[in-house]
């Protein structure tokens, strides 16, 4: 391959001929990242809740965790919400509107034992999932 003074062209269409090589690159050019990013790049997103559900925990770890399926007001697509902490469930009705976050697991991927779980709930009709639970508010009737 050229060297030289002249050789510009030659080096730089040989750059670009690898660029695409390179699995970040092409990822970030061919914006694949964007595409399963369920909160759009946001930190939380409001949802309405469709229904409760058990999700079974993976091996060696036996038990239901409890969760609800959310459907995005932004997007309308639906994702699996995990209700922390004990007996947090109760204070989650359907058609409720609750705000839910990434649940923080390598890569915005599932957390520990849960499979295809990657969202928390975190608010519930505008009041703190945690203040519910510990009893310092009452949930708001709408």
């Amino acid at each position: 391959m050229a060297s030289g003074e002249f050789a510009a062209r030659a080096l730089e269409k040989k750059h670009h001929k690898w660029r695409m090589k390179k699995k970040k690159t092409k990822r970030r050019l061919l914006k694949l990242n964007e595409q399963f990013d369920l909160l759009e790049g946001a930190p939380m997103a409001k949802g309405i809740v469709l229904e409760k559900r058990g999700v079974e925990a993976k091996q060696p770890n036996s038990g239901i965790r409890k969760c609800v399926r959310v459907q995005l007001t932004k997007s309308g697509r639906q994702v699996t919400a995990l209700a922390p902490y004990d007996q947090a469930i109760k204070y989650i009705d359907e058609h409720d509107e609750v705000v839910v976050e990434g649940i923080g697991g390598a890569k915005k991927g599932p957390k520990g034992d849960l499979w295809g779980v990657k969202f928390r709930v975190v608010k519930v009709n505008g009041q703190s999932l945690e203040m519910l639970r510990t009893g310092r508010k009452e949930k708001v009737k709408r």
